[in-house]
């Protein structure tokens, strides 16, 4: 069975990184509208890529951000369901054991 503490430090982080990436997605917006330095497409992606796939989603449909660019468009809904599908997989592999 699954490691109680692990659990509960897998939560946390899941929870601060998914704020984060919302976070980052609402700044790059302001920043984009207000002609500053941006937050590089990279850093974006990335924060999807190590858990943060629901905040960037929710960043992109709350702020209206990155919604045209196909990389963001078909990528963080494709990381999302990649992550779903691996924590599905994981799931049934801890409660097998």
């Amino acid at each position: 069975m699954s490691n109680p503490f692990f659990l509960h430090i897998a939560l946390i982080y899941l929870a601060a990184i998914n704020v984060v990436s919302f976070l980052m997605y609402g700044i790059d917006k302001f920043k984009a509208q207000h002609a500053r330095w941006r937050i590089p497409e990279s850093v974006l992606i990335g924060l999807a890529i190590i858990g943060g796939s629901i905040g960037a989603w929710l960043g992109m449909m709350i702020w209206r951000h990155k919604t045209q660019h196909k990389k963001f468009k078909y990528g963080v809904p494709l990381i999302l369901v990649a992550q779903i599908a691996i924590l599905i997989l994981w799931w049934r592999k801890t409660m097998s054991l």
